[in-house]
């Protein structure tokens, strides 16, 4: 991307921010609060833009295309760039399998056994298939809080996209669910290009290959995690990471 900037009405979220992502990879995203971390990721795959009063300038290029540019319908931008949220959001009237196969069905060309075998799929993607495959007619909703953030994540892998972004995504999450997510990211980076947002530093230290600071909207450094955590180039990022602020 290249000089990315991000409003919510007058108020500057984002600026300037220019980067490359690895393939094969997780990077994280990591800041205090209420530095742009969740805007940034938002506007990865044109979430941005759904919230009232927003706007973005700048370039976000994907496979060489700009996903901003008037063309570009955002339903498919985001379909190739899934989004899993802070909070698992199952939908409650939904089935597991249902739930996993949601963005499928939206697009109404698969058959029944179709859906399975891509539900299917996607639950063993997240690592959810062995626990779940028994019950898969029962709620969403009746899953632990891991299993149902690892549904939402099968949710976004089914539609088979090509990037995952995670929004803090074991948060809420009790410290077993939490180690059962990391494992999945490392799985996940064989096939997905990863992008996670953190306000763990230790998570950031353990998952990610790469890692990115912002501050006040602006990102201070971007590069190898080991080195970002232990011979940072700017002050700002040692300062950080050290616990000094934020």
């Amino acid at each position: 991307m290249s000089s990315l900037n991000a409003w919510f009405g007058p108020t500057q979220a984002l600026r300037d921010v220019t980067v490359s992502f690895e393939t094969a990879a997780v990077s994280a995203i990591i800041g205090p609060s209420g530095c742009g971390k969740s805007t940034f990721i938002r506007c990865l795959n044109r979430m941005h833009e759904e919230v009232p009063g927003t706007r973005v300038s700048g370039k976000v290029l994907f496979d060489g295309q700009d996903i901003y540019a008037p063309e570009v319908n955002p339903v498919d931008v985001r379909r190739r760039i899934g989004m899993v949220f802070q909070r698992p959001n199952p939908f409650p009237t939904m089935s597991i399998l249902d739930n996993a196969v949601a963005g499928l069905k939206l697009e109404g060309r698969l058959s029944k056994s179709d859906l399975h075998e891509r539900g299917e799929k996607a639950l063993r993607s997240a690592g959810l298939w062995e626990e779940v495959k028994d019950r898969l007619n029962e709620p969403g909703p009746r899953l632990s809080g891991g299993q149902q953030q690892r549904l939402c994540i099968a949710r976004a892998l089914a539609v088979e996209p090509e990037v995952v972004l995670l929004d803090e995504p074991a948060s809420a999450l009790d410290p077993a669910s939490t180690l059962r997510i990391e494992e999945l990211l490392q799985e996940l980076k064989n096939d997905y290009i990863v992008l996670i947002v953190t306000h763990n530093m230790q998570q950031a230290a353990r998952v990610a290959d790469w890692t990115m600071f912002l501050l006040l909207g602006e990102m201070v450094e971007f590069g190898p995690t080991q080195k970002i955590f232990t011979r940072p180039d700017d002050r700002r990022t040692e300062d950080y990471v050290n616990g000094r602020f934020g």
